[in-house]
C-alpha cells in the first residue's frame, strides 16, 4: 500500500473538514441546483470533480509551486478564476428564466455547459492549488516513493470533493423541493449568484501569500 492506513485516514479526516466549509465551488454547485435542479447539480459535481483532478495533479506536479514563486503567473490565474466567478454570478441574476421555470419545473439547461462552468471555477482558482501544495507534504512519507503518495492523495482528494458537492446539490435540490414556489426557487438562486459575484471580486484582490 503506498500510504500508511493511518496516515491516509488522517488525510481523509482533514480533508473532509475542509470541503464542508462552503466556498465558491459550493455556491456555484448550490446555486445551479436551486436554479434548475438535482439534474443539472449532478453535472456540475462531476466537473467539480474533474476539476479537482486537475488543479490538485498540476499542484503536486510542480504548478503549484510556479504560482507560489512567480507574482505574474498568480496573477493571471486568479484574475482568469475571477472573471469566471462573476461571469457565473451574473448570468444566474439576470438571466432569463424559461416558461417552464414559472410552471415550477427545472428549465431547460445543456449539462454541457454546466459541467465546463463547474470545471473551470474549480480547476482555476490558484489559492486551491497553493493550499493543496502545502497541504499534501505534511502526509508525505519521505521513506516512501513519492508518486505513489501523491497519486493517492489526488483520488482521495478529488473523490471527497465529489462526494461534498454532492451532498450539497442533494440538499439544495432538497431545498428547492419544499420551497415549490418559482418566485422564491428564483429569489434564492439570484441570492446564489450574487454571492458568487461576490466571491468572485474578492477573489479577484487576494494576495498570493509570500
Amino acid at each position: 500500500m503506498p500510504v500508511e492506513p493511518t496516515t491516509l485516514l488522517a488525510f481523509a479526516a482533514t480533508s473532509i473538514l475542509l470541503l464542508i466549509v462552503p466556498g465558491p465551488t459550493v455556491l456555484m454547485v448550490m446555486s445551479q441546483a436551486m436554479a434548475h435542479g438535482r439534474k443539472v447539480g449532478t453535472a456540475s459535481v462531476a466537473g467539480v470533480a474533474l476539476g479537482d483532478l486537475v488543479a490538485t495533479a498540476l499542484s503536486v506536479s510542480g504548478l503549484g509551486a510556479l504560482l507560489a514563486a512567480s507574482a505574474t503567473a498568480f496573477t493571471i490565474a486568479k484574475l482568469i478564476g475571477a472573471a469566471w466567478l462573476v461571469w457565473l454570478g451574473l448570468r444566474l441574476l439576470f438571466g432569463r428564466r424559461s416558461e417552464g421555470a414559472e410552471m415550477g419545473a427545472a428549465p431547460p439547461s445543456p449539462g454541457r455547459r454546466v459541467f465546463r462552468d463547474a470545471f473551470l471555477v474549480t480547476a482555476t482558482n490558484p489559492k486551491g492549488i497553493l493550499f493543496f501544495l502545502a497541504f499534501v507534504p505534511q502526509f508525505i512519507d519521505p521513506g516512501r516513493p513519492f508518486a505513489p503518495q501523491a497519486a493517492t492523495f489526488v483520488l482521495v482528494f478529488t473523490g471527497l470533493g465529489a462526494l461534498n458537492a454532492a451532498a450539497y446539490v442533494w440538499a439544495a435540490d432538497r431545498m428547492r423541493r419544499a420551497l415549490r414556489r418559482p418566485r422564491l426557487i428564483d429569489a434564492v438562486a439570484r441570492t446564489g449568484g450574487a454571492l458568487l459575484v461576490a466571491a468572485g471580486l474578492a477573489a479577484a484582490f487576494t494576495r498570493r501569500t509570500a
